[in-house]
């Protein structure tokens, strides 16, 4: 059964964790989860390779997780918590990880979220139907000879 399209698939950049995605995903995600222990993470790290094989992951699935392609693992319906399991494992912070998610440096990476994130421009829309939204005009009424806010300084 075909996909049904969503608005949200035209958001550049943007991988939605939807509950198709969740199923989609579920093997990566299991696996991720599977090395909250120690006795795990250890088995995992001795030969990755052989230990994916207890999860129902596809080939793409386990080739994303063993090249650490956290972008791909997130399209084959990863979750960004549970695959940044993966990234503690191996001992990168959070930060790291979105700093290689979004192709940027850690520090870049804070800088913009410091700075309030991503800009909207360029970004709304991958088929160019969504227009950036125009500042709506104040349609208040005043007084005559009364100044908006913006006109008393």
């Amino acid at each position: 059964m075909a996909r049904e399209p969503h608005d949200y698939d035209d958001i550049p950049g943007t991988v939605v964790f939807d509950a198709e995605k969740s199923r989609q995903g579920y093997g990566i995600n299991m696996f991720c989860m599977s090395l909250m222990k120690e006795e795990n993470r250890k088995a995992f790290k001795a030969n990755e390779a052989e230990y994916l094989k207890k999860f129902a992951l596809t080939p793409q699935q386990t080739q994303a997780i063993l090249e650490r392609d956290y972008n791909r693992m997130l399209e084959l319906g990863g979750n960004i918590y549970f695959t940044a399991k993966l990234g503690a494992t191996d001992g990168h912070s959070f930060r790291h990880l979105a700093a290689v998610i979004t192709g940027s440096t850690q520090e870049d990476y804070a800088k913009m979220m410091l700075a309030g994130g991503r800009s909207v421009e360029g970004n709304r829309s991958k088929s160019g139907k969504v227009k950036p939204a125009k500042a709506a005009k104040s349609k208040s009424k005043s007084k005559p000879g009364s100044k908006s806010r913006s006109q008393r300084g």
